[in-house]
């Protein structure tokens, strides 16, 4: 039988009919009517969505969640100026103990206590036993339509949302299923709170998010908390939109933490908002380059630059050496020549590297003078080394390993291990 007529004979496979109950449930989008966002605070808080604030320890993501809490308990301004509509606060917290952290820094922030309840465990079999997000959702979703009026819900950590390996993307997206739920059920804007992953300081904040990506994707919309240095060298601390799927997903505010007395004889911090900061996250958040490394690059390209002309190429071990000699690392030398946009080209008899600047008549590889200088460089290690910033193999980069043939390259490939 063709494989066409194999496929198209579906009469030997049994078919059992589903229940009478079951089945897929479709809706017709001309029965649906458009809606509108519904904000809790505009671009930053959205109801029935799922938030995550995160950031690096230290950088007072928790008490950022609690100043937000009070401003929904007492209908309070956001840092924008904006009013927010007086609501009531659910607290779900594995790390802090709402009566000496938790409770303390409400208050110092001005908080309605009347309108924030804590989770503290859940009732099992008529046995008290701790809260399981996996096992107890229901019946928390429960306790939220009793209390009503449940505008802001804060996890903290988000992580503890997740009974299983919070780097693996299914099953983190399954576990943060029933929260998407529940703040669609209730209206509430859930911010879970999690932490930025060791290094990594220059990438889109987003990406640093610990875990997997899933916690990231599924929410819609992610705060970022970090402490930079100014243009002045000043400390500062920005809170900052990374990303949003519904709304603006950039700009941010100043923010410092204070210490007071929020009760006779018990501190407590709270968040101090500061002025309004323009641009994406990743730029409010970089650490402006520092005057020794702006001084130690323009240095290293000064020297390389002398080493090297556009109208001949220049074995890259002879072009590195007095910038080996002078004290730079391979990785400093590295980045000179690609701020210099060097260009590069492999060839002679053992395949070694040859740079020169940019520009002018590309030079013939194989002129006299060129190869005269071969011997210079036949010690170099140069192949079978892997790029800085690829880690494909040198014939993808169009590198011949040996023979006569050169391939120019582009001056983004290439490999730290030329010099």
């Amino acid at each position: 039988m063709a494989a066409a007529e194999e496929y198209a004979d579906v009469s030997r496979y049994e078919v059992k009919p589903a229940p009478a109950n079951d089945g897929v449930i479709l809706v017709c989008g001309s029965t649906l009517t458009p809606q509108p966002i519904a904000w809790l605070w505009r671009h930053w808080l959205a109801q029935g969505k799922l938030h995550i604030l995160a950031g690096a320890p230290g950088q007072g993501k928790t008490t950022i969640a609690i100043t937000m809490a009070a401003t929904v308990t007492i209908g309070g301004r956001w840092p924008d100026g904006s009013r927010c509509e007086a609501g009531n606060v659910l607290i779900w917290s594995g790390e802090d103990d709402p009566a000496d952290t938790l409770l303390p820094r409400l208050i110092a922030a001005g908080a309605d206590r009347e309108r924030v309840f804590f989770v503290d465990s859940a009732r099992v079999n008529g046995e008290i036993v701790p809260f399981d997000p996996a096992r107890d959702m229901v019946q928390l979703m429960a306790a939220i339509n009793q209390i009503g009026g449940v505008t802001l819900l804060i996890v903290d950590p988000v992580v503890s949302a997740v009974a299983g390996d919070s780097h693996k993307n299914t099953e983190v997206r399954r576990a943060l299923q029933p929260l998407v739920d529940l703040a669609a059920a209730t209206g509430a804007a859930v911010l879970g709170i999690s932490h930025f992953s060791k290094g990594g300081q220059g990438q889109d904040p987003t990406q640093r998010v610990v875990g997997s990506v899933a916690f990231s994707a599924v929410a819609r919309v992610v705060l970022v908390a970090a402490k930079v240095k100014s243009m002045e060298g000043e400390d500062r601390r920005i809170l900052a939109r990374s990303k949003s799927n519904i709304g603006p997903d950039d700009g941010g505010f100043e923010y410092g933490l204070e210490q007071v007395e929020a009760l006779p004889g018990i501190q407590a911090s709270r968040v101090a908002w500061g002025k309004v900061v323009e641009g994406t996250a990743r730029d409010l958040l970089a650490e402006p380059e520092d005057d020794e490394a702006a001084t130690d690059a323009s240095d290293a390209c000064e020297l390389l630059r002398a080493e090297l002309v556009a109208e001949a190429w220049t074995p890259a071990n002879s072009a590195c050496k007095p910038l080996r000699d002078a004290g730079f690392s391979k990785k400093q030398i590295w980045s000179a020549s690609k701020r210099l946009n060097v260009v590069r080209r492999r060839g002679g008899f053992q395949g070694a590297w040859y740079w020169r600047m940019p520009g002018g008549i590309d030079p013939d590889l194989d002129e006299p003078g060129a190869n005269d200088s071969l011997n210079d460089s036949n010690d170099s290690t140069f192949l079978n080394v892997e790029s800085m910033e690829s880690m494909e193999p040198l014939e993808s980069l169009g590198v011949v390993k040996s023979g006569r043939e050169d391939t120019d390259l582009d001056p983004s490939g290439g490999t730290i291990e030329e010099f």
